[in-house]
């Protein structure tokens, strides 16, 4: 070890994770002890993975994170998450970020102060690229003053900002790619709560746990769309024909527009959603390049709309990942089985169900069967705590026929993952 030149200790140092760790590593010797001192380039302290933390005060700790971070020379990623922590005073955050902003790429900020901390007039017009806030508020921005020129990465979570605020902090990022709301509180000026974004650069967005009368987007560069826990009016996304991944989860929208040139979409997965079908396949149909589709827990608008596999297998030639959860309605499968066009490509099945009937063994055979060329099978299955005599023997009978089924498809590899 004493052969080790001390710039690799310092890079065996940053990636030690706390910052506890890399306290009681640095003491090892005189040679590590410079490693943590001049060539450590990450530091992390975090309330969740140190018990000790909470048994100090938050005056002690701050303290204690001061003497840390002093003591470090060109720290390019620090990750200050005090979830369990009450509030620390402003000024001495302030110095932090003060002795650090020069030097930093990476910040990770879940810090409650009094008062609260401008992050963006203190790290603005500085080198870094990646910017993760939490439980912040945000007001005032000055494009041309608290400008982030090399942003690459922003997240925010749990902060307050107005919709105005918000539009013109993706200003002030001419090289952001990758964005991330999670439960913001947008500040309304009037009855509507409108968002309206643009950013030319932006390659990625997700989009969580948000209540908005109308989401508008325009992104030219994008390439990743995740909706998640959100109730919207309308969302819109404004591009030219750049997206490759859409997913939306447990979303209540009632218009939903997400460009009309979506030729190049490789992953679509929705999940615990309404859809208008005729219009959603609408969307979806000139995606011929299409690599996964997941269909799960999808509740139709029309209760008479079945989505059957024929559509599937000639839209979309390149499919290799389908994913389906079972429904039965009415005597009706949500995915019939009309047809004889094969689905060539796939190769990994996910099927699934939320209530389990004898007609279950007999839509997965008839899948196996359009799927020639499948190397690997999933099912997915919900088992109450309580059941009768009856739904016993229809998961025994599921059982027995699946064993004999695949007995027929022997290099199909199988799964099962029950809940």
């Amino acid at each position: 070890m004493e052969h080790l030149p001390v710039e690799v200790i310092g890079n065996i140092l940053s990636r030690l994770g706390g910052a506890r760790d890399v306290v009681i590593a640095s003491v090892t010797c005189r040679k590590w002890r410079e490693a943590s001192r001049k060539h450590l380039h990450t530091l992390a302290f975090n309330s969740n993975d140190l018990p000790p933390y909470r048994d100090i005060t938050p005056k002690q700790l701050e303290i204690l994170i001061t003497q840390t971070i002093f003591q470090t020379t060109g720290l390019q990623g620090l990750s200050i998450l005090m979830d369990d922590v009450d509030e620390f005073s402003a000024s001495t955050v302030i110095a932090w970020l003060m002795y650090t902003r020069e030097t930093l790429r990476r910040l990770f900020y879940n810090v409650r102060t009094s008062p609260n901390v401008n992050i963006l007039e203190i790290c603005g017009r500085q080198k870094l690229e990646t910017l993760a806030l939490a439980h912040n508020s945000i007001t005032g921005v000055e494009p041309n003053f608290q400008r982030f020129p090399c942003l690459k990465s922003l997240s925010l979570s749990h902060v307050s900002i107005s919709a105005l605020d918000l539009s013109l902090l993706l200003t002030a990022c001419p090289k952001l790619e990758s964005l991330e709301l999670v439960n913001l509180e947008i500040a309304m000026s009037d009855a509507q709560v409108t968002v309206e974004l643009s950013c030319p650069t932006l390659k990625s967005i997700y989009v969580e746990a948000i209540s908005l009368d109308k989401f508008m987007l325009e992104a030219d560069s994008i390439e990743r769309l995740h909706l998640r826990d959100c109730a919207l009016e309308l969302f819109e996304l404004i591009g030219i024909g750049t997206l490759k991944y859409f997913k939306i989860d447990d979303v209540s929208v009632i218009h939903l527009d997400i460009g009309e040139t979506i030729d190049n979409l490789e992953v679509v997965d929705v999940s615990n959603f309404t859809i208008i079908w005729p219009k959603f396949y609408q969307m979806i149909s000139r995606s011929s390049k299409l690599r996964k589709l997941r269909l799960w827990d999808v509740a139709f608008d029309d209760e008479d709309e079945v989505v059957d596999l024929e559509t599937i297998a000639v839209c979309f030639p390149q499919l290799k990942h389908l994913a389906l959860s079972y429904e039965l309605r009415d005597g009706v499968m949500h995915y019939g089985l009309q047809g004889s066009s094969n689905l060539e490509n796939v190769m990994v099945l996910e099927l699934g169900w939320t209530v389990i009937n004898d007609l279950f063994s007999h839509w997965v055979e008839e899948l196996l069967k359009r799927c020639p060329n499948l190397r690997k099978m999933i099912i997915f299955g919900s088992v109450s705590e309580v059941k009768s005599h009856e739904e016993c023997q229809i998961l025994a009978n599921f059982t027995s026929s699946i064993v004999q089924l695949m007995r027929k498809f022997m290099n199909v590899e199988v799964h099962f993952e029950f809940e």
